[in-house]
């Protein structure tokens, strides 16, 4: 853009501000106001999320002296560099950040001072000597701070917590959950309560529940799972009319551990689970939502035990539609634990040793395999989306030392367990909606039109011809993972698809999920460790006992912690996976 020569006696500076202004997209003018969060980053600059959606905005390093990442500001534009890209001033701290500081203690001459891990926080922390506590050169400690950063001065701060050698095993997990605020302490009323809660399910339980002992219900899950709260049984069933008329299809049961038994509405376990609402797991370690009595014993579907469940009950035709559910509590006796493996072994090999060895379940699994296939066929004719992207393991040794990295291998089982998940998901929203009760359900939105933008000239690149339209629908995107399935770089454009899609949320206006291509979609299936199933299980209850379910906040206002706890832990992560 070439720029018009300024009239005489107008100041450059402010003729080249007003007319770059007037060439950029109007983000903000020099009088308003952003209200948003710094985000630092390791070059020592940051910028300003602003709370509205709006693009952020440009912080340059002597703006970053006087506010911390993380911090509550509100700015407004100062200046448009060359480009025509808004620079910003800071002109109100609104909160500090109330995260400690992690990093590593050193001494230069007489001075100590704390090295953050986060670069983004872009200035070391003085530590003055008499706030060291017993900290020694090298250590990971977390620092509060005393004295906030200025213009012309670094912070200061004390130590608060030594979390041991940079080398210790785990470290990378402690400094995690520190430096992204993931709670990882139950409180002592929480502990008290979950250690006067029974071992096992007591006679008082039973009364207005189905007893479903004597079905041969089973739990599927990975080898190294502790806590399981999904089983499984299916059987077929013929759905309506006699003779030729008859259909054939199935009948599915998910059985989900009914937490909400236990953790009941404001006590001081289930304020300890909605301050978490997740379990974060990390490559050697989980941080639990729940205390472990709850978590791997009363509440986990454990195999040969009686346990508290919630029945999604379906009638599936052999099109993979779902006839006709209905929800109830249950008492349910596991009747195997089983990996993926085993039922992947099991299913390609109905004679063979893993066949052998549970004999007395291969028919069930087999069935539960044909329930799968029709379900499968629904889902691609709904056009939902099926990215294969490669998720990695990492294997630790006892020292902590990592002894290998492989690929998570996907085979039917875990898809079965998926498509049985979902089809439970579905139910509950529906039962939800059908009823006129609030509930969260699962929302994910598609690609905006930047990214639809983004992903055509990416997939133009690569010289692939599928068209994307303006508003794509699952099936378009569904098309073009399946057309590039077998090139040699599918990962890669999977991962491009993924992301062109907006980040699913938890909230109470059920818009709908893109990616499954469903028109209502809730999580009901894992109360264990995601604190919005916990919330459809009270939903579901209340609509069984004719009343309805209060929470103690706003649906919204739910919705929004849990999305952001859900970022937190994926943020945890992702942090220690690239730490190892």
């Amino acid at each position: 853009m070439r720029l018009p020569i300024p009239p005489p006696g107008q100041h450059r500076r402010e003729y080249l501000i007003k007319n770059s202004f007037k060439n950029t997209k109007k983000l903000k003018d020099f009088s308003a106001e952003i209200t948003g969060t710094v985000q630092g980053h390791r070059d020592g600059h940051g910028f300003v999320v602003p709370d509205d959606g709006s693009p952020d905005l440009y912080l340059p390093p002597n703006e970053m002296r006087a506010v911390l990442h993380r911090d509550r500001v509100k700015a407004r534009v100062a200046a448009y560099d060359r480009k025509g890209r808004p620079e910003g001033r800071v002109v109100e701290i609104i909160e500090r950040s109330n995260q400690p500081i992690i990093g590593r203690l050193l001494q230069e001459n007489s001075t100590w001072l704390v090295a953050p891990e986060d670069k983004r926080y872009g200035q070391d922390v003085i530590i003055p000597k008499d706030a060291i506590a017993h900290a020694q050169p090298g250590q990971v400690v977390a620092v509060e701070l005393t004295e906030l950063p200025a213009l012309y001065g670094q912070p200061v701060g004390r130590i608060r917590e030594v979390l041991g050698d940079i080398d210790d095993p785990g470290m990378e997990v402690e400094i995690a959950v520190r430096k992204y605020g993931v709670p990882h302490l139950f409180s002592d009323e929480c502990l008290r309560l979950a250690k006067a809660l029974p071992a096992t399910v007591q006679s008082a339980d039973w009364p207005g529940r189905v007893d479903l002992t004597d079905v041969s219900l089973v739990t599927i899950d990975g080898e190294d799972a502790r806590d399981f709260d999904d089983a499984v049984y299916c059987e077929p069933a013929t759905l309506s009319g006699r003779g030729k008329a008859a259909k054939a299809g199935w009948r599915l049961l998910v059985a989900i551990a009914d937490v909400s038994r236990y953790v009941h509405n404001g006590n001081a376990i289930d304020i300890d689970a909605y301050d978490r609402a997740t379990s974060v797991y990390f490559p050697r370690r989980v941080i639990p939502m729940l205390p472990e009595k709850l978590s791997n014993g009363l509440c986990s579907l454990n195999p040969g035990v009686d346990r508290l469940c919630m029945v999604c009950d379906m009638l599936i035709t052999g099109e993979g539609e779902i006839h006709a559910y209905q929800f109830y509590p249950a008492v349910m006796h596991s009747h195997a634990r089983f990996t993926y493996t085993e039922v992947a072994a099991i299913l390609s090999n109905t004679k063979g040793l893993e066949a052998r060895k549970y004999k007395a379940r291969v028919n069930d699994l087999l069935h539960l395999h044909g329930v799968f296939q029709s379900l499968l066929s629904a889902r691609n004719r709904r056009g939902a989306m099926d990215l294969e992207t490669v998720e990695t393991q990492i294997i630790c040794d006892e020292n902590g030392h990592i002894e290998k990295i492989i690929p998570r291998e996907r085979n039917d089982a875990h898809k079965l367990i998926e498509e049985a998940m979902l089809a439970a998901n579905v139910c509950a929203a529906d039962f939800i909606t059908r009823n006129k009760q609030t509930g969260l359900y699962r929302v994910h939105e598609g690609p905006t039109p930047e990214k639809v933008e983004i992903l055509r000239n990416y997939l133009k690149v690569l010289g692939i011809t599928a068209s994307v339209s303006d508003e794509p629908t699952p099936g378009e995107l569904a098309a073009v993972a399946e057309a590039t399935k077998d090139r040699p770089d599918a990962e890669q454009i999977h991962t491009i698809l993924l992301r062109s899609m907006q980040q699913a949320i938890y909230s109470p206006e059920k818009t709908g999920h893109f990616g499954l291509a469903y028109s209502q979609y809730a999580h009901f299936t894992s109360p264990i460790r995601r604190y919005p199933d916990l919330l459809v299980h009270r939903s579901i209850k209340a609509i069984l006992n004719s009343r309805q379910y209060t929470p103690p906040e706003s649906w919204v206002a739910l919705g929004e912690h849990c999305s952001m706890t859900e970022r937190r832990a994926d943020d945890a992560t992702r942090d220690v996976d690239a730490w190892l």
